[in-house]
C-alpha cells in the first residue's frame, strides 16, 4: 500500500492532523491519518459521501 498516490485533504493543517485519501482501483476509497499512516480505513464512495453529509449537517450543533 506504500505505492499509492495519496492525496492530502485541502482542509488539513500544514504538516499536522492531515487526512490522506486514495481512490483504489477496486472502486473503494482508502483513508488514513498522517500521524498513523499504517492504519488504513476502506469504504465506498457512497459511504464516504454519507459521512461527509452527516458531518456537515451537524456542524455547529453542540
Amino acid at each position: 500500500m506504500h505505492d499509492h498516490q495519496w492525496q492530502k485533504s485541502s482542509y488539513s493543517n500544514e504538516g499536522v492532523n492531515c487526512l490522506n485519501i486514495f481512490a483504489a482501483p477496486d472502486g473503494t476509497v482508502r483513508l488514513r491519518e498522517s500521524d498513523d499512516p499504517e492504519v488504513i480505513l476502506s469504504t465506498t464512495r457512497e459511504g464516504l459521501a454519507g459521512l461527509v453529509a452527516t458531518i456537515k449537517g451537524r456542524r455547529g450543533v453542540a
